[in-house]
């Protein structure tokens, strides 16, 4: 059995000549449904939640202490001092 070769949907838009293509309109105009700014704001949101929820997860669950204490600045600066002696 032989199968015809496939028909192209709109044999109209092939035919067109270089300079009435350029003429002719789109027809699948590009939208974008949240602005690039947006994005930003929503990518820096995220990894904001995502480095706040890996702290509650890393000093409460691993290191034992209160999950509400990871966000207390006695805690980090504790953190930072024994950094910095390294000890």
């Amino acid at each position: 059995m032989r199968k015809s070769p496939p028909t192209p949907a709109e044999p109209e838009a092939q035919a067109l000549p270089a300079e009435e293509e350029a003429a002719a309109p789109r027809r699948f105009a590009r939208t974008r449904l949240i602005r690039i700014g947006l994005r930003l704001i929503i990518v820096a949101a995220l990894m904001a939640l995502s480095l706040a929820a890996g702290a509650v997860v890393g000093y409460s669950a691993i290191g034992d202490g209160a999950w509400l204490d990871v966000f207390r600045p006695s805690t980090w600066q504790h953190i930072l001092d024994f950094v910095e002696k390294g000890t």
